[in-house]
């Protein structure tokens, strides 16, 4: 048994397709696909199930590929403990975040992290929360930012702000003259909501105390950006809710149709989230501290009320 032929099957696992996993790990497919079945042979079990498409793993396999994933990882703790006790901070790590957190954070953290953090080159992608939790417990990514509490088995949750909620208001919706708007004020019938998927929709749905359910109308607007939400809502379409960055980094003319929501002031935790057996725990917390010193103080302490992403 050897640490390669325990990387090919944590890649054909990822993967579940011997050419696909081949690729990940720049040999051809015969010579994965050998080895794999050389660990099976020495071991006398099959670890994959060939028959079903795409592959997968048997009972057994799936118990072998988890131990293998901590071998793997124990072996690479070993090189990173040294690197950081030298303070050499270096290599490539792999980030995902949601898209209601990228586009007002992003540009608000980069300039930072690559002062903090010069030779670490940072691969960020704009992903659902669902996909960042089985990309971390892969070990596809290093961490994720996104909104909590998710109480995930085996991940890490680490608060960095407390974002309100904002309301985006036309001035011909009927709460347009309202200097401040009040949670029993908030309709579900009359709000543009983010398409299914997206963690600041079910938040919202949790503040109305609504489910999917929703009263049937002639046209039913929903949208993957807080930009055409915004756009709709100035058509006469509805309102609409957006995080406090997003209404921040609003044109001036835009932001005189935000008004803010009264005690209990709505907001959502953003945390960095990351698995327990993650290696990088230098650079994450160095990204924590860029993260809080990006955002206005204000938000780093005062919680307020907290609803669930799920």
């Amino acid at each position: 048994m050897t640490t390669v032929q325990l990387h090919y099957i944590v890649e054909l696992d990822n993967h579940r397709h011997f050419a696909r996993a081949a690729e990940a790990c720049h040999v051809t497919q015969p010579t994965l696909s050998m080895q794999v079945h050389k660990l099976e042979d020495e071991l006398g079990v099959l670890i994959f199930d060939r028959s079903k498409q795409p592959v997968t793993p048997t009972d057994i396999g799936k118990r072998i590929i988890e131990q293998a994933r901590v071998v793997l990882h124990e072996m690479g703790r070993i090189d990173q403990i040294t690197q950081e006790a030298m303070g050499n901070f270096e290599g490539e790590f792999y980030l995902g975040i949601i898209p209601t957190v990228a586009p007002a954070l992003l540009h608000r953290i980069i300039p930072k992290l690559r002062t903090a953090l010069p030779s670490v080159r940072f691969v960020v992608e704009e992903l659902q929360t669902e996909v960042i939790i089985e990309k971390l417990r892969k070990d596809q990514l290093d961490a994720g930012i996104l909104a909590t509490p998710l109480d995930e088995r085996g991940i890490i949750e680490h608060p960095m702000y407390y974002e309100p909620f904002m309301a985006f208001i036309p001035e011909s919706h009927r709460l347009g003259k309202e200097k401040f708007i009040t949670n029993s004020e908030l309709d579900i019938n009359d709000m543009l909501l983010l398409n299914e998927g997206h963690c600041f929709r079910n938040s919202v749905l949790n503040l109305c105390n609504k489910t999917e359910e929703r009263e049937e109308k002639p046209l039913r607007l929903e949208s993957g950006n807080f930009d055409t939400l915004i756009g709709l809502a100035r058509q006469g379409y509805g309102m609409t809710l957006i995080p406090y960055l997003t209404a921040v980094d609003l044109s001036d003319e835009l932001q005189g149709f935000v008004k803010p929501i009264a005690e209990p002031r709505p907001t959502r935790e953003i945390s960095v989230v990351y698995s327990r057996t993650q290696l990088k725990i230098g650079v994450i917390e160095k990204m924590i501290a860029s993260v809080i010193a990006s955002v206005p103080k204000k938000m780093t302490e005062e919680k307020h009320h907290v609803i669930a992403p799920v």
